[in-house]
């Protein structure tokens, strides 16, 4: 039987499906769960979740490498049901080949934990994109997208000269 974090609780979100929220007070800075599961290849994670299957499927994948994944969908722990907030309250923190879930602000009890995704994907943009990684976190800072959006560079204006 896996070990049960005592910082958090997986239940009904909000959000999404399944979330992890906060059972008593998590002070910002503080590591609350590593996100655990089995380490892949890049390959073998193509070969198992198409991304753009008709049906998409949900994944659990996390790159800590240039090849290499973790796949929380095998062995992982409740840290893979933590849902994405285009203004969340931790980040995903690296540590070499890990990866854990920190506080970015204090969270009080009953709060819903949440990072920000900050998905990529390679290629044009296509239209589809924006109902297959549709965003739910209903943040007044919503981007509407799971996405990481290109930055964009800044609009140069050109300067009228008068004499």
């Amino acid at each position: 039987m896996k070990k049960r974090s005592p910082l958090v609780e997986v239940r009904r979100s909000g959000i999404e499906g399944r979330g992890v929220f906060a059972r008593r007070r998590i002070a910002k800075g503080r590591r609350i769960i590593e996100y655990t599961g089995k380490h892949i290849t890049d390959a073998e994670g193509d070969a198992i979740y198409d991304d753009d299957a008709e049906v998409l499927k949900r994944t659990y994948l996390f790159m800590v490498g240039r090849n290499e994944l973790i796949d929380a969908a095998q062995g992982g722990n409740e840290a893979r049901f933590i849902n994405h907030s285009c203004d969340p309250n931790c980040e995903a923190v690296q540590d070499g080949t890990r990866i854990y879930i920190e506080a970015i602000r204090n969270i009080q009890p009953g709060v819903e934990l949440t990072y920000d995704y900050q998905l990529i994907r390679d290629g044009r943009p296509r239209a589809d994109w924006k109902v297959r990684y549709a965003c739910h976190c209903g943040t007044a800072k919503c981007r509407g997208m799971l996405l990481k959006l290109p930055r964009k560079s800044p609009r140069r204006t050109k300067t009228r000269r008068t004499a």
